[in-house]
């Protein structure tokens, strides 16, 4: 499943030169925690969050200490303390996410950055928006949901099985089964990975085996490279 399957394509922005009390009403008005900020081309400058105007309405603050002064931080936040505009009080740079990236991809960005929702941007442009609560959604999928990726998706369009009837795929409540054989070692190591990463699946048992075997490390290498292209 990729993120332009699931993200929101109507996304509400703001411009950089708005005054922060009508972004203020927006966030509480459509019951948001965050804009994007975007120029006359749509392209993507920064976002501003509730985060952002908290700091505006707590006010400047002492400096805290050599560390935080080497870092930027206090000097960040005594602008963002100071901001009319959103210019001023957005943060930057934002960490994005293109439409073709898979669920899982987008989960692991937001997880790592510590953010509620990622801005979907392509050739620079923004398309849309991808939250928390639409990854959760994209989880809760129904068993025959499942097998049709896994057996449309992954095992035709990602590993080109040319005999893909030749493994079983059974979905039982999330529990993913799989059986039945292909070509190598390294298919099947990839085929569980791969499966495991598909949004609703909770676990995977595989027994399938393969014609050849390959070199161990070999099979586990390509395996990991190719699961990572899978994510671009």
């Amino acid at each position: 499943m990729k993120v332009q399957e699931i993200m929101t394509s109507d996304v509400v922005t703001v411009g950089p030169e708005m005054d922060l009390r009508d972004v203020a009403r927006i966030l509480i008005d459509k019951g948001i925690s965050g804009l994007p900020v975007c120029g006359v081309r749509r392209e993507l400058l920064g976002v501003v969050s509730e985060g952002d105007i908290l700091v505006k309405e707590g006010g400047p603050r002492q400096q805290r200490g050599f560390r935080e002064r080497l870092r930027g931080s206090d000097t960040k936040t005594a602008q963002k303390a100071r901001a009319l505009t959103v210019r001023d009080a957005m943060t930057t740079p934002v960490v994005t996410v293109s439409p073709r990236a898979s669920v899982a991809e987008a989960a692991r960005r937001m997880s790592d950055n510590g953010v509620k929702r990622l801005p979907v941007v392509r050739d620079g442009e923004l398309v849309g928006i991808v939250s928390r609560t639409d990854l959760v959604r994209a989880f809760v999928r129904s068993d025959e949901e499942i097998h049709h990726e896994i057996r449309e998706d992954v095992l035709r369009r990602t590993l080109w099985l040319q005999t893909p009837e030749a493994v079983e795929v059974h979905v039982d409540r999330g529990a993913v089964r799989l059986s039945g054989e292909v070509e190598t070692s390294t298919d099947a190591v990839l085929l569980e990975k791969l499966v495991a990463r598909v949004p609703g699946v909770v676990s995977v048992q595989s027994d399938v085996g393969s014609r050849f075997e390959d070199d161990a490390r070999s099979r586990r290498d390509t395996a990991d490279s190719r699961v990572v292209g899978t994510l671009k």
